[in-house]
C-alpha cells in the first residue's frame, strides 16, 4: 500500500476512535413501582413489562419499592444513572407530594417525562339504596344538615383534592373521614358509617355494576363512557375543576433524548397492542397517551392545580 494511502487510512481510524460514541439505548429495562404488589400501578407495570419485553425482545423487570407515600421509590429513581435503563411508575401522588412540600424531589427538576399511558376517573359514590338519586339530592341533604353528612377518602390525595373542590363548589359542610385507601372507605360506607366516598374508579367498578354503589358525579373532564348518566363537576354546577387518576412513566433527570424517544416508542406500542385493550378495560383504565413535552406540560398543570387546592383548603401533609 502506498505511504500516502496508509497515512490516510490511519487518519480515518484515529478520527473514528476520537469521535464520541453514539448514545446507548437500553435493551434491559427496570420499572420501579413505588406501590405494593397487586396494586393498580403494579398491575399496569407488569402488563407493560410483559408486553414491551415480548414486542421489543427486551428484558423488562418490575421492582416494587413502596413506602413513604411513594417517596421512597421515587427518590431512589431520582438518584439512579440517567442511562435509559430505569423508569419510575408515577400516579397523582408523584405530583401531590411536592405540592405538599413532601419528598426530596421536584417534578420538573428531578425527572424527564416519558409518557402518560392511562387515566381512570375519580367518582363520588353513595350506597345503591341511599335516598340520594342524584348529586343534587346529596347537596340538598348536606345543606339541610350542616356537618352531619360525611365523605370518606384517602387524605392528602387526588381523591381528597376532588372532594375539597366539590365541598366548596357545592357550598356544603360535610365531614371528611380519612381512610388509607378507597377499599376500607367503601367497607365503612356499606356498613352505614359514612354517607359517601371519594373513590378511584377501578376499586368500585364491580360495586357499580352490581348496584351496591351509585355514582353521583365525576371529576373527569367529560362524561365517562362506562358511566354515561354520571355528570361532571361542571355539569353538576360545582365548579370547573377537572382531574383524573393518571398512570405514567418518568426517567431520571438528564436521560438522553434518544433514550426517552425509545422508551416512549416502546410504551406507546405496548399500550396500543390489541391484546392489551381488554386487559386495561378489566382494570377500569382508559388509554390516554401523552409523551415528552406534552406530558411535561400536563404535569406542570397538575402541580399548579394541586397547589391551589391545597392552599385554599388548608390541606396538610399526612
Amino acid at each position: 500500500m502506498p505511504i500516502r494511502s496508509s497515512a490516510a487510512l490511519a487518519a480515518v481510524i484515529l478520527l473514528a476512535l476520537a469521535a464520541p460514541a453514539p448514545a446507548q439505548t437500553a435493551h434491559n429495562l427496570k420499572i420501579v413501582v413505588p406501590y405494593p404488589p397487586a396494586s393498580g400501578p403494579d398491575i399496569l407495570s407488569r402488563l407493560m413489562s410483559e408486553q414491551v419485553g415480548r414486542m421489543q425482545n427486551a428484558t423488562v423487570v418490575v421492582e416494587n419499592r413502596p413506602g413513604g407515600g411513594t417517596t421512597i421509590g421515587t427518590e431512589a429513581v431520582a438518584r439512579m444513572p440517567p442511562d435509559g435503563g430505569t423508569v419510575l411508575l408515577v400516579a397523582n401522588s408523584f405530583v401531590v407530594n411536592p405540592a405538599l412540600k413532601k419528598g426530596n424531589y421536584t417534578v420538573a427538576g428531578s425527572f424527564e417525562p416519558v409518557c402518560r399511558l392511562a387515566v381512570t376517573p375519580i367518582v363520588l359514590v353513595v350506597k345503591g339504596d341511599a335516598p340520594y338519586k342524584t348529586v343534587a339530592d346529596l347537596i340538598a341533604a348536606a345543606r339541610a344538615k350542616p356537618g352531619e353528612l360525611s365523605v370518606a377518602g384517602a387524605p392528602s390525595s387526588s381523591l381528597h383534592m376532588a372532594y375539597e373542590v366539590f365541598k366548596r363548589g357545592a357550598g356544603v359542610n360535610m365531614t371528611f373521614v380519612p381512610f388509607p385507601g378507597t377499599a376500607p372507605g367503601v367497607n365503612t360506607l356499606m356498613g352505614g358509617h359514612v354517607t359517601a366516598v371519594s373513590a378511584d374508579y377501578p376499586t368500585i367498578v364491580p360495586h357499580l355494576k352490581s348496584g351496591v354503589l351509585r355514582a353521583l358525579v365525576t371529576a373527569s373532564p367529560t362524561r365517562v363512557e362506562t358511566m354515561p348518566d354520571v355528570p361532571t363537576f361542571a355539569e353538576a354546577g360545582v365548579g370547573k375543576y377537572e382531574d383524573e387518576i393518571f398512570y405514567g412513566y418518568m426517567a431520571p433527570a438528564k436521560t438522553s433524548a434518544d433514550a426517552i424517544k425509545q422508551l416512549s416508542g416502546w410504551f406507546t406500542a405496548g399500550m396500543n397492542a390489541e391484546e392489551v385493550k381488554p386487559k386495561l378495560a378489566q382494570q377500569g383504565l382508559f388509554t390516554a397517551i401523552k409523551c415528552g413535552g406534552e406530558y411535561g406540560a400536563y404535569l406542570r398543570d397538575r402541580v399548579e392545580s394541586y397547589e391551589r387546592v391545597i392552599r385554599e383548603a388548608g390541606i396538610k401533609a399526612e
